[in-house]
């Protein structure tokens, strides 16, 4: 019997991944996991971060860790799930309570946390996150655990995270459908932070650009705490979009251009390059310079770049980023990428891809797609190691064979 099985499910607009590992425990401070397979499958009835079609989306989940497990030769019952979009609402709360003994102990942490999370929240609303940035006691601020500390008056900064109920239920419904349970939903942003993310980066100030499929994340930290979350509605798609209208060639098509022959940044590209496209009529093809296409994706890729450095401007933040901005999402698989952002940033810049804290089949997630749901395991590798709950204990015996099957019937 495998136990400690830890599994994490990025639902995006096009692509759904999987991954499950294996927790090692073996006394270190953080946990360790062993990647045991990883699956992906193209995502149906998704739009914008936001489940459309319930039985479309529950296929693509289904195709998705059927995929992991069977690489992983494993099965299991639950998943650490992502959550973004436009819906994501974030803001600080202030708990104070008065200290009941000598010193302060986990009731009077408890009761202060609660005190922060106790503000009006509309009934389309509910609460995904409640973080503790930093305590103060009697009015000594900077406090990051003030457990056994003496005094009379502790205050809490809490960071509050809120989503559109009916996304996060629609999100549950599909994920129930294809038989797993959900475990969390997590905050995707908050998700890859933790895997491209150390300590030491976001103590000096750092800065998180994920550019998804429909939208961009943008997360900072300072001093170790998160100052700011914002979701901007351009992404990968917008630039499939242009290339779609600037080259008149299908999605389809327009998507693989891209991948194949797109840069990001267009003094890379030979100016006498050109790639064949599919041409007006069945069967033909037509020669279209690269640097046109590199044209095309750097214009969307500096506006993307750009509104999020005035979300950072805007969150009063940008000139506090001592490690600079790091990338991650799918996007960044363009070539030319890190050279356009250290043009479009005022800051060091690099890719973000998961490592610390991984073994066995890490290299098969070592890449920017793979980021936030690297980052779910290791949360809920993180929750385990504080909690004790979070795992599956399910392996490839006949027992969990005939529960697989049941769920492909039923």
């Amino acid at each position: 019997m495998r136990a400690n099985l830890i599994a994490g499910l990025d639902i995006g607009t096009t692509k759904t991944c999987a991954l499950i590992a294996e927790l090692l425990s073996d006394g270190r401070r953080r946990p360790e996991l062993k990647v045991l397979g990883v699956g992906q499958s193209r995502t149906g009835g998704v739009r914008r971060e936001v489940v459309t079609n319930i039985e479309e989306t529950t296929e693509s989940i289904r195709r998705a860790v059927k995929e992991a497990e069977l690489m992983a030769g494993v099965e299991v019952d639950r998943v650490w799930v992502a959550i973004g979009g436009d819906h994501i609402d974030a803001r600080t709360s202030m708990g104070v309570v008065a200290v009941g003994g000598d010193e302060i102990n986990r009731g009077d942490l408890q009761r202060v946390h609660e005190v922060a999370r106790a503000v009006p929240l509309p009934p389309d609303r509910e609460f995904l996150h409640a973080i503790p940035q930093e305590y103060e006691v009697d009015h000594q601020k900077g406090i990051k655990d003030p457990i056994g500390m003496s005094g009379t008056r502790l205050e809490a900064e809490v960071y509050l995270v809120t989503c559109a109920s009916s996304a996060a239920t629609n999100l549950r419904k599909a994920v129930n459908r294809a038989g797993y349970k959900v475990q969390a939903l997590v905050l995707s942003p908050l998700a890859t932070a933790r895997a491209v993310l150390t300590e030491d980066e976001k103590e000096v100030g750092v800065a998180l650009v994920g550019v998804g499929a429909a939208t961009t994340e943008v997360c900072a930290y300072q001093e170790g705490k998160i100052r700011h979350i914002g979701v901007l509605p351009l992404g990968g798609d917008t630039v499939t979009n242009d290339l779609v209208r600037g080259l008149s060639i299908p999605f389809a098509e327009a998507q693989r251009a891209k991948e194949r022959h797109g840069v990001a940044f267009a003094q890379l590209v030979d100016p006498q390059e050109t790639v064949e496209l599919p041409g007006p009529g069945p069967g033909q093809t037509r020669h279209v310079a690269r640097e046109l296409i590199a044209h095309i994706v750097e214009q969307r890729m500096d506006e993307i770049f750009g509104l999020a450095q005035q979300e950072l401007e805007k969150a009063e933040v940008m000139d506090r980023l001592g490690a600079g901005i790091v990338l991650t999402g799918g996007t960044m698989a363009l070539n030319g990428i890190l050279e356009m952002a250290q043009q479009c940033f005022a800051a060091p810049v690099r890719v973000g891809v998961p490592s610390e804290g991984l073994s066995g089949l890490a290299d098969s997630v070592a890449r920017p797609r793979f980021s936030t749901v690297t980052g779910l395991c290791l949360y809920g590798a993180d929750r385990f190691h504080e909690t004790g709950e979070g795992a599956s204990t399910l392996s490839s015996n006949w027992l969990t064979r005939i529960g697989a099957w049941v769920r492909e019937f039923f």
